[in-house]
């Protein structure tokens, strides 16, 4: 078996392991735990090589530091013995398995990847012909493989797992102009969002409460993740195709806009959504607060 296949399988084995040990976490599952989240560590630290080669210094930074934070954290996980700390790292085992699975399947089942990224591209060009910016639709969808760059029709992998598939991308599918012209814009998994939608669900619904609460939550947060999505993919490409000849430091207007202002845009995006469900979910900021003491950060100050 070829190492790209064994690395999902890794994860996958791993986020089961912590999924499990949540459900059993009224018991004795730190052992399990603890596997668990070695193996996660282990799948996103393998992706550090692709994201170096790649020249993305903060995902390569990220990813490296995700095994010594991992394996960290299988350390506390024997050693917690307060009941804050231990609801804390419970919820964590659920969110990260419930967060991570859901990505993982979609994103290695070709199927999965393809269906998300129609449902949002379609979306994203259709407001923008609404909107009366420009007429533009979706058009092939490429699949990268070993042997070359295939149409999703021709295609004749595992639609339901494939280790043929290749790079960061291995599923695109082009922007064109209603007369078929190429825009220069492939849409891939990565612009649906998904991730930051994931991260929301698995976080809010692992939480010990009223499953009511859960659900206002996850309704709040998700469809507000996906318009803003919407409305960032509709920016890009009117920049891309207004701007045709901005540069920046040899970036276009498209490369600046994607990898560094919409990237600030949405985590900024992000931190302010947090603070909302902070409000509305004091557990969840109570849990993540706990998890950060090692750190010294988001700490109450002691009284004296």
């Amino acid at each position: 078996m070829e190492a790209d296949s064994i690395v999902p399988i890794i994860g996958a084995v791993g986020l089961v392991s912590l999924a499990l040990s949540w459900h059993r976490r009224a018991g004795n599952s730190a052992k399990l735990a603890q596997f668990g989240w070695i193996l996660v560590g282990l799948y996103f630290f393998s992706s550090a090589w692709d994201y170096q080669e790649k020249g993305d210094l903060v995902l390569t930074v990220m990813s490296l530091l995700a095994l010594p934070i991992t394996l960290g954290i299988a350390i506390w996980e024997n050693n917690a013995k307060d009941n804050r700390t231990r609801n804390a790292l419970n919820w964590a085992r659920g969110a990260m398995a419930y967060a991570g699975g859901p990505y993982l399947l979609i994103s290695h089942v070709p199927w999965l990847n393809v269906i998300a990224i129609w449902f949002v591209a379609s979306q994203v060009a259709l407001f923008y012909r609404i909107s009366g910016t420009g007429d533009i639709h979706l058009g092939e969808t490429w699949v990268e493989t070993s042997a070359g760059k295939v149409t999703w029709d021709d295609w004749d992998g595992n639609r339901w797992f494939s280790s043929e598939t290749i790079g960061e991308f291995p599923f695109q599918t082009e922007l064109v102009m209603a007369d078929g012209s190429f825009i220069g814009i492939n849409f891939v998994l990565a612009c649906t969002a998904l991730q930051s939608m994931v991260i929301f669900i698995g976080a809010i619904a692992v939480l010990d409460l009223d499953w009511r609460r859960r659900i206002r939550a996850i309704l709040f947060t998700i469809p507000v993740i996906h318009i803003l999505n919407v409305f960032r993919n509709v920016g890009l490409i009117w920049m891309h195709q207004t701007y045709t000849t901005w540069s920046f430091y040899g970036m276009s207007v498209f490369e600046f806009g994607h990898n560094y202002a919409a990237r600030f845009v949405s985590l900024f995006a992000m931190f302010f959504m947090a603070l909302i469900m902070f409000e509305i979910l004091p557990e969840l900021h109570r849990h993540i607060v706990r998890l950060l003491k090692p750190l010294g950060l988001m700490q109450p100050k002691k009284k004296i």
